[in-house]
Protein backbone atom coordinates (compact mmCIF):
# COMPACT_ATOMS: atom_id res chain seq x y z
CA UNK A 1 0.00 0.00 0.00
CA UNK A 2 1.37 3.40 -1.04
CA UNK A 3 1.41 5.89 1.85
CA UNK A 4 0.29 9.32 0.64
CA UNK A 5 0.40 12.46 2.75
CA UNK A 6 -2.10 15.14 1.70
CA UNK A 7 -1.48 18.52 3.32
CA UNK A 8 -4.98 20.00 3.67
CA UNK A 9 -5.94 23.59 4.36
CA UNK A 10 -8.61 22.99 7.00
CA UNK A 11 -11.07 20.63 8.60
CA UNK A 12 -13.40 20.67 5.58
CA UNK A 13 -10.72 19.28 3.29
CA UNK A 14 -9.58 16.86 6.01
CA UNK A 15 -13.12 15.43 6.26
CA UNK A 16 -13.37 15.22 2.48
CA UNK A 17 -10.19 13.16 2.26
CA UNK A 18 -11.28 10.86 5.09
CA UNK A 19 -14.93 10.45 4.11
CA UNK A 20 -14.94 10.64 0.30
CA UNK A 21 -11.50 10.26 -1.24
CA UNK A 22 -9.91 7.66 1.05
CA UNK A 23 -12.06 4.64 0.18
CA UNK A 24 -11.63 5.32 -3.53
CA UNK A 25 -7.84 5.45 -3.24
CA UNK A 26 -7.57 2.48 -0.89
CA UNK A 27 -9.23 0.34 -3.54
CA UNK A 28 -6.29 1.31 -5.74
CA UNK A 29 -3.63 0.50 -3.12
CA UNK A 30 -3.09 4.13 -2.04
CA UNK A 31 -3.62 5.04 1.63
CA UNK A 32 -4.12 8.80 2.10
CA UNK A 33 -3.21 10.58 5.34
CA UNK A 34 -4.60 14.13 5.58
CA UNK A 35 -2.21 16.47 7.40
CA UNK A 36 -3.92 19.59 8.69
CA UNK A 37 -2.11 22.84 7.91
CA UNK A 38 -4.71 24.97 9.65
CA UNK A 39 -5.27 27.95 7.37
CA UNK A 40 -2.97 30.91 6.71
CA UNK A 41 -1.60 29.06 3.68
CA UNK A 42 1.54 30.54 2.13
CA UNK A 43 4.13 29.15 -0.27
CA UNK A 44 6.73 28.91 2.48
CA UNK A 45 4.44 27.20 5.02
CA UNK A 46 3.11 24.68 2.54
CA UNK A 47 6.52 23.93 1.05
CA UNK A 48 8.07 23.48 4.51
CA UNK A 49 5.35 21.03 5.57
CA UNK A 50 5.58 19.03 2.36
CA UNK A 51 9.38 18.93 2.62
CA UNK A 52 9.17 17.55 6.16
CA UNK A 53 6.59 14.91 5.26
CA UNK A 54 8.54 13.78 2.19
CA UNK A 55 10.93 11.71 4.28
CA UNK A 56 8.13 9.80 6.06
CA UNK A 57 5.74 9.02 3.17
CA UNK A 58 5.97 7.50 -0.29
CA UNK A 59 4.37 10.58 -1.86
CA UNK A 60 3.24 14.02 -0.69
CA UNK A 61 0.65 16.32 -2.22
CA UNK A 62 -1.69 19.07 -1.04
CA UNK A 63 -5.34 20.13 -1.16
CA UNK A 64 -5.52 23.87 -0.52
CA UNK A 65 -7.64 26.65 -1.99
CA UNK A 66 -6.42 29.20 -4.51
CA UNK A 67 -8.90 31.63 -2.98
CA UNK A 68 -7.40 32.90 0.24
CA UNK A 69 -3.88 31.69 -0.54
CA UNK A 70 -1.69 34.31 1.11
CA UNK A 71 0.86 36.24 -0.93
CA UNK A 72 0.00 34.74 -4.31
CA UNK A 73 -0.37 38.16 -5.93
CA UNK A 74 -1.38 37.87 -9.57
CA UNK A 75 0.11 34.42 -10.07
CA UNK A 76 -2.19 32.00 -11.88
CA UNK A 77 -2.78 28.65 -10.24
CA UNK A 78 -0.28 26.68 -12.34
CA UNK A 79 2.50 29.20 -11.69
CA UNK A 80 1.70 29.12 -7.98
CA UNK A 81 2.09 25.33 -7.93
CA UNK A 82 5.42 25.69 -9.73
CA UNK A 83 6.60 28.21 -7.15
CA UNK A 84 5.66 25.82 -4.33
CA UNK A 85 7.61 23.03 -6.04
CA UNK A 86 10.64 25.27 -6.48
CA UNK A 87 10.50 26.27 -2.82
CA UNK A 88 10.35 22.62 -1.77
CA UNK A 89 13.42 21.97 -3.92
CA UNK A 90 15.38 24.81 -2.33
CA UNK A 91 14.49 23.59 1.14
CA UNK A 92 15.70 20.02 0.68
CA UNK A 93 18.97 19.27 2.46
CA UNK A 94 19.91 16.36 0.20
CA UNK A 95 18.97 14.87 -3.16
CA UNK A 96 15.33 13.90 -3.57
CA UNK A 97 12.90 12.59 -6.17
CA UNK A 98 10.79 15.52 -7.30
CA UNK A 99 7.97 13.38 -8.70
CA UNK A 100 7.17 12.20 -5.16
CA UNK A 101 6.10 15.67 -3.95
CA UNK A 102 3.58 17.54 -6.08
CA UNK A 103 1.43 20.42 -4.78
CA UNK A 104 -2.19 20.75 -5.82
CA UNK A 105 -4.09 24.02 -5.44
CA UNK A 106 -7.87 23.84 -5.96
CA UNK A 107 -9.22 26.56 -8.21
CA UNK A 108 -10.88 28.44 -6.76
CA UNK A 109 -11.83 26.69 -3.55
CA UNK A 110 -13.18 23.40 -2.25
CA UNK A 111 -16.80 24.64 -2.26
CA UNK A 112 -16.61 25.03 -6.02
CA UNK A 113 -16.68 21.23 -6.26
CA UNK A 114 -20.08 21.22 -4.54
CA UNK A 115 -21.61 22.99 -7.54
CA UNK A 116 -21.13 19.74 -9.49
CA UNK A 117 -24.66 18.75 -8.46
CA UNK A 118 -26.45 21.31 -6.32
CA UNK A 119 -29.44 19.01 -5.73
CA UNK A 120 -27.25 17.39 -3.05
CA UNK A 121 -27.81 20.47 -0.88
CA UNK A 122 -31.54 19.70 -0.85
CA UNK A 123 -30.87 16.12 0.25
CA UNK A 124 -28.25 16.84 2.91
CA UNK A 125 -29.53 20.13 4.34
CA UNK A 126 -33.24 19.66 3.56
CA UNK A 127 -33.42 23.06 1.88
CA UNK A 128 -36.38 23.97 -0.38
CA UNK A 129 -36.28 24.14 -4.15
CA UNK A 130 -35.81 27.91 -4.24
CA UNK A 131 -32.24 27.99 -2.88
CA UNK A 132 -31.31 24.95 -4.96
CA UNK A 133 -32.58 26.74 -8.05
CA UNK A 134 -30.52 29.80 -7.14
CA UNK A 135 -27.40 27.64 -6.81
CA UNK A 136 -28.15 25.98 -10.16
CA UNK A 137 -28.52 29.39 -11.76
CA UNK A 138 -25.01 30.29 -10.58
CA UNK A 139 -23.62 26.99 -11.85
CA UNK A 140 -25.15 27.49 -15.28
CA UNK A 141 -23.25 30.75 -15.78
CA UNK A 142 -19.82 29.08 -15.67
CA UNK A 143 -18.17 26.47 -17.92
CA UNK A 144 -17.29 24.28 -14.92
CA UNK A 145 -17.76 24.52 -11.14
CA UNK A 146 -14.05 25.29 -10.87
CA UNK A 147 -14.55 28.50 -12.85
CA UNK A 148 -16.83 30.08 -10.25
CA UNK A 149 -14.75 33.12 -9.43
CA UNK A 150 -12.86 34.10 -6.31
CA UNK A 151 -13.43 37.37 -4.55
CA UNK A 152 -14.55 38.27 -1.04
CA UNK A 153 -18.18 38.38 -2.21
CA UNK A 154 -18.41 35.89 -5.08
CA UNK A 155 -16.21 32.94 -4.11
CA UNK A 156 -18.15 29.64 -4.12
CA UNK A 157 -18.41 29.42 -0.33
CA UNK A 158 -19.68 33.01 -0.08
CA UNK A 159 -22.36 32.31 -2.67
CA UNK A 160 -23.53 29.20 -0.82
CA UNK A 161 -23.62 30.99 2.54
CA UNK A 162 -25.63 33.88 1.05
CA UNK A 163 -28.24 31.52 -0.38
CA UNK A 164 -28.27 28.96 2.46
CA UNK A 165 -27.52 30.88 5.69
CA UNK A 166 -27.41 27.66 7.71
CA UNK A 167 -24.59 26.21 5.64
CA UNK A 168 -21.43 25.51 7.64
CA UNK A 169 -18.52 24.29 5.54
CA UNK A 170 -16.88 22.09 8.20
CA UNK A 171 -20.15 20.44 9.16
CA UNK A 172 -21.67 19.99 5.71
CA UNK A 173 -18.93 20.25 3.06
CA UNK A 174 -17.86 16.61 2.99
CA UNK A 175 -21.46 15.42 3.45
CA UNK A 176 -22.61 17.30 0.37
CA UNK A 177 -19.56 16.06 -1.58
CA UNK A 178 -20.31 12.50 -0.52
CA UNK A 179 -23.92 12.84 -1.62
CA UNK A 180 -22.79 14.13 -5.02
CA UNK A 181 -20.26 11.33 -5.39
CA UNK A 182 -16.66 11.40 -6.53
CA UNK A 183 -17.48 10.27 -10.08
CA UNK A 184 -19.86 13.20 -10.68
CA UNK A 185 -17.41 15.72 -9.19
CA UNK A 186 -14.63 14.39 -11.42
CA UNK A 187 -16.81 14.56 -14.52
CA UNK A 188 -17.66 18.21 -13.81
CA UNK A 189 -14.27 19.45 -12.55
CA UNK A 190 -11.39 18.73 -14.94
CA UNK A 191 -8.57 20.16 -12.80
CA UNK A 192 -9.66 18.17 -9.78
CA UNK A 193 -10.10 15.07 -11.94
CA UNK A 194 -6.52 15.37 -13.24
CA UNK A 195 -5.24 15.46 -9.66
CA UNK A 196 -7.24 12.40 -8.60
CA UNK A 197 -6.06 10.57 -11.72
CA UNK A 198 -2.49 11.24 -10.67
CA UNK A 199 -3.21 9.97 -7.16
CA UNK A 200 -4.68 6.78 -8.64
CA UNK A 201 -1.52 6.22 -10.67
CA UNK A 202 0.81 6.26 -7.65
CA UNK A 203 0.41 2.54 -7.01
Amino acid sequence: MIRLAIVVEGETEEAFVNNVLASHLRAREVEPYPILLGGNVTVDRLAAEMSKLYWSFDHVTSLVDFYGFKGKGDLPRDDLEQRISATIDRGMSRSWEQSRAFPYVQQYEFEGLLFSDVVAFETVLNVPEGPVGALQSIRSRFPTPEDINDSPNTAPSKRIEDIIPGYRKVAFGSLVAGEIGLDVIRSECPRFNAWVTRLESLA
